[in-house]
């Protein structure tokens, strides 16, 4: 800005977001599109090293030598109601409610029969067929839907899969060549460390997909196909409905995969196919029973000062998750550990004070995850367990056991962090803590 030109605005973009809405009368610049969503849902977006400059009637975008440069207007169609609050007390426990509708949009039409349809993803079906491995690239709540597909995709497509936190991953100098895949995971689009670790990948000649909820952010660009999560806009800082949309998509790729590569028997495919579709409704059924209960044990334990969370194969990336989640909003220091590996070291932390939750659905390491929980009470703490409905063992090694609807083995991690994200908020909200703006934490991690 200038006072020497008072109707000129100049944006420029270099490695942090930045974008264009284009309202009847007027233009706005921010670097999100929430920032005027309730004026326009047309909006254009700038790339590195471009600006845009703004006068009353008229937008020009140029390259960094200033010249022109041609932008479409993309149609976001997030509804005004979105950046509304719908009759809940906070944006987070709205966005936990339509974790239902996130999954159901994520997937509709991408498994119109017994097989996935994800459309034109950059990559083609000889090249998924021909791959070598995959990396997955995320950071924090994406980095643990990463970890669920990891789980999903090397049982289904039996293709090794190795994941790395993205700040680790672009310094590290990956081993990267062109039967590689690299999926990187981003709500936003814009985290800065995910985008230069898949521009890396890109570089080395491995082929690149991007994970993201947002059309335009600059994920879109730095990869070669896009698979968008379709969650809708999330207002609160701790992801709730981004992440079990990215586990849907982390699903549908893993069954594609498999489509392609042959590993899984046509009616094994078909089965887990209609069992991703019958999700939606099995959140909604949980919403429906999972609040009261707890709402009750957040009550009891909102004053503890440290949680552990154990859970081993598919339920540790949910035992991860619910920890950040509670460490987020409510500031009480967590850790989540793979329960096998308590014995080396996390069991000193216990005593008669410590809640430990654990995810204890059905798979075939439930034994050893009673057997794990078995040494927990041993030692006096106290456990709060997530269970599959219709399992009673559990009962006898925890003093709290909330259930989930039953489903195949490993779907039920994106019933089971639905409850860890009640308990963490129900805490904070006992705590008189702001959970939608949580201290030192942004929306969105667009610098290193």
């Amino acid at each position: 800005m200038s006072a020497d030109e008072p109707e000129v605005l100049v944006g420029a973009r270099k490695e942090c977001p930045l974008v264009v809405g284009v309202g009847e009368t007027e233009s706005f610049i921010g670097s999100a599109i929430p920032a005027f969503l309730s004026e326009t849902r047309e909006v254009q977006f700038l790339n590195d090293d471009e600006l845009v400059v703004l006068r009353p009637g008229a937008t020009e975008f140029m390259d960094a030598s200033g010249a022109p440069l041609e932008r479409e207007k993309t149609h976001i169609d997030w509804d005004d109601s979105a950046a509304e609050k719908g009759g809940y007390e906070t944006f987070m426990l709205k966005e936990i409610h339509e974790q239902a509708d996130a999954v159901a949009e994520t997937i509709f039409d991408r498994v119109p029969g017994d097989l996935v349809d994800l459309g034109d993803i950059g990559v083609s079906d000889d090249e998924l067929k021909d791959l070598r491995r995959i990396a997955i690239v995320a950071c924090g709540t994406s980095y643990h839907a990463g970890l669920v597909g990891r789980y999903a995709i090397e049982e289904w497509a039996r293709v090794p899969v190795e994941l790395d936190i993205a700040s680790e991953f672009r310094y590290r100098n990956p081993v990267l060549g062109d039967r590689d895949l690299v999926v990187g995971i981003t709500q936003s689009g814009e985290t800065a460390d995910t985008l230069a670790a898949m521009r890396l990948a890109r570089a080395a000649g491995a082929k690149v997909i991007g994970v993201t909820n947002v059309m335009g952010s600059q994920a879109t660009r730095d990869a070669d196909g896009v698979i968008f999560t379709r969650a809708g806009l999330e207002i609160g800082v701790a992801a709730t409905k981004t992440f079990v949309a990215q586990v849907a998509v982390m699903y549908l790729l893993g069954l594609k995969l498999a489509q392609v590569r042959g590993t899984l028997a046509p009616e094994r495919a078909a089965e887990l196919a209609q069992k991703v579709k019958q999700l939606p409704h099995l959140i909604s059924e949980l919403m429906e029973t999972i609040d009261e209960p707890i709402r009750k044990i957040a009550e009891r334990w909102s004053t503890s000062d440290f949680f552990l969370y154990l859970g081993r194969h598919v339920g540790l990336p949910i035992c991860l998750e619910g920890a950040l989640k509670l460490k987020e909003i409510s500031y009480i220091p967590t850790d989540a550990y793979a329960a096998g590996e308590m014995k080396h070291g996390p069991i000193a932390l216990l005593d008669e004070h410590t809640p430990v939750v654990c995810v204890a659905t059905d798979s075939p390491v439930l034994d050893k995850v009673l057997s794990n929980v078995a040494e927990v009470q041993a030692r006096g703490a106290h456990v709060i367990a997530v269970a599959t409905e219709g399992n009673a063992s559990v009962a006898h090694h925890a003093e709290e056991v909330v259930t989930v609807p039953n489903t195949d083995w490993l779907l039920q991690p994106i019933l089971a962090v639905i409850p860890l994200q009640l308990l963490a908020y129900y805490i904070a909200r006992a705590r008189g803590l702001n959970v939608d703006q949580p201290r030192n934490l942004a929306k969105t991690v667009t610098v290193e």
